[in-house]
């Protein structure tokens, strides 16, 4: 039988007041570097923000997002995503914790990049993947809420000078005590998934 808590998680959007005790925070991110990464290359790196420095974080964001839809974006193509970036700024406000997650061999994703370096990358974005949900499924197991957040694209230049990292940011993840209890989402059926060959 599969792991409850791959069922039972959520993405949480409404999260109480309370923090987060120390210790429930470092078990979370133990099962994240449990995970595997490609040629053991630990890519992962993360940093936790709480209280005023979280505060100060999504105010850099705010700032990032009206840069973005006001004045010079870098993502002109992907305009329309800056409404649904702004609710996730909101909902990050709300969480009482919140966890920003580099690539430490990553660098800045508006830089050209050579073909090997690509798929190097490539590898260590699945190992993070890998990282972020050990992290959501152990979280899920000490009733601790998440959203994995990726809108963090849009302030991608204000984010990485506040946390004063040339790492590649790859997004983040909110943290708290669920306020709210939503369905499941419909999945793709399995048929629409897989294909056996013999």
């Amino acid at each position: 039988m599969i792991c409850e808590p791959i069922f039972s998680r959520r993405s949480i959007r409404k999260f109480k007041s309370g923090g987060i005790p120390e210790g429930t925070l470092r078990q979370i991110i133990e099962a994240g570097i449990a995970a595997p990464s490609a040629k053991n290359r630990q890519p992962w790196k993360c940093i936790v923000f709480r209280g005023a420095s979280k505060n100060e974080l999504l105010d850099n964001m705010e700032f990032g997002l009206n840069r973005e839809e006001n004045t010079c974006p870098l993502l002109p193509k992907s305009k329309d995503g800056i409404a649904d970036a702004r609710n996730t700024l909101k909902i990050m406000r709300q969480a009482p914790v919140v966890i920003m997650v580099l690539n430490v061999n990553g660098g800045n994703p508006f830089m050209p990049i050579e073909a090997d370096d690509r798929f190097t990358e490539m590898y260590d974005t699945l190992s993070i993947g890998a990282f972020i949900e050990n992290m959501l499924i152990e979280a899920e197991s000490l009733g601790v809420g998440t959203l994995w957040v990726g809108n963090t694209c849009f302030a991608y230049s204000e984010l990485t000078a506040y946390m004063e990292t040339r790492e590649q940011l790859v997004g983040a993840v909110a943290l708290g005590y669920a306020d709210e209890a939503p369905a499941q989402r419909p999945r793709i059926p399995l048929s629409s998934v897989v294909e056996f060959r013999n």
